[in-house]
């Protein structure tokens, strides 16, 4: 009786941790959305195109993330480097501002670069 009480509360553990695990993904997930809606579109387009609306006073132009030789001329690393610390942390424009908030939120920055690489398929 003590070894189906322990496996089923071994199951149970194992589904909270499972759904914590999933909803701090969703949460990094949803995060992300927001700080690129608020953040980003207005200088690299809402589908990450370069095109926003700030785009067309900008020199140099913001990066156009569906540019496949772009993509693969520059890490995630680096990505997540200028997403953090701003684009002259990386030798591109200055203009594009830090986000020094997200500097404890790695699972956010990285759902930022996720998003960043998709536009690129």
């Amino acid at each position: 009786m003590s070894a189906a009480v322990a496996l089923a509360a071994g199951g149970i553990a194992l589904a909270v941790i499972s759904s914590a695990i999933a909803e701090a993904s969703g949460g990094a997930h949803t995060e992300a959305a927001s700080i690129i809606s608020d953040r980003c579109t207005v200088c690299h387009g809402d589908n990450g195109d370069g095109q926003g609306p700030s785009a067309a006073s900008m020199n140099p132009r913001p990066i156009n993330f569906h540019d496949p030789k772009w993509q693969k001329s520059v890490s995630d690393q680096t990505i997540a480097k200028a997403i953090v610390y701003g684009g002259s942390a990386v030798g591109v424009s200055a203009a594009m501002p830090a986000n020094p908030d997200l500097v404890n939120q790695p699972n956010v920055v990285a759902a930022i670069v996720k998003q960043i690489r998709a536009w690129g398929n």
